[in-house]
């Protein structure tokens, strides 16, 4: 797989593992504990878990395309953890010509 498509893919997961985090916390959840419907959890949390697995693999992959420093690839890994932190990866750190002076 070619650089410029790995970006891409990568940037997809970014958002999409945004979407998926607001569809489970904002969604599913509430619908659960407060109606008590479980309806939305399972295949919500299948999608954010599968979005969430997505980045990761994806962020070891564009580590060499952005050239991450070791810090920079621990921001990126962890914002995972933490909703919509991958949205400040993308628009950060997702940059091939971030390091180099104009």
């Amino acid at each position: 797989m070619n650089e410029k498509k790995i970006e891409q893919w990568f940037k997809i997961a970014c958002y999409a593992e945004c979407v998926s985090c607001v569809l489970l916390f904002f969604i599913a959840m509430p619908l659960k504990y407060s109606f008590h419907n479980t309806i939305l959890m399972i295949p919500a949390g299948i999608i954010h878990g599968i979005f969430f697995t997505a980045y990761l693999i994806l962020a070891v992959l564009v580590r060499k395309i952005y050239k991450w420093d070791d810090e920079d690839f621990v921001f990126a890994l962890m914002s995972a953890f933490f909703p919509f932190a991958t949205l400040w990866v993308e628009k950060t750190l997702a940059k091939p010509d971030r390091n180099q002076k104009k």
